[in-house]
């Protein structure tokens, strides 16, 4: 008995630790593809990007929204639609995507890479940092209410 209550523990022991690893996305890094935040930051100032916060309206509202970034929540029926006029009709337009640690918006990239975007940017460390780096709020990135 001793030994099997031993093993559940071990069992949600190494879960959580899972768990924990993927939510703070622990194991991101800045490879191709990849935008740290003050590069973002900079590309987006001079144009060179789209920047998309796809997190959703409370996080925004709690956070504020990296400066110079267009707030779009992800979870909406018409994202794609949404985000093509954003970027004025141009899917070869990059568009770099920033979410809280870099786990929605790693997602989100594919599946828009499946939409015909062909120049899709990850900002791994998010707003909140991630094994990628700081975040965008810990290195005192403007940010807009």
């Amino acid at each position: 008995m001793l030994r099997r209550g031993f093993l559940l523990v071990a069992v949600a022991v190494v879960a959580t630790g899972i768990f924990a690893a993927r939510w703070y996305n622990i194991g991101a890094e800045i490879g191709e593809g990849a935008l740290s935040a003050p590069e973002a930051l900079a590309r987006a100032q001079l144009g060179e990007i789209l920047l998309v916060d796809i997190r959703r309206p409370d996080e925004w509202q709690a956070t504020g929204i990296p400066l110079g970034a267009v707030p779009l929540d992800l979870r909406r029926d018409d994202f794609v639609e949404a985000l093509l006029a954003e970027a004025g009709g141009d899917r070869a337009r990059p568009v770099a995507l920033i979410c809280a640690r870099g786990v929605r918006s790693a997602r989100l990239g594919k599946r828009l890479s499946q939409a015909g975007f062909t120049a899709i940017l990850d900002v791994p460390e998010g707003m909140l940092g991630s094994g990628a780096g700081p975040g965008w709020l810990a290195r005192g990135l403007p940010v807009m209410q």
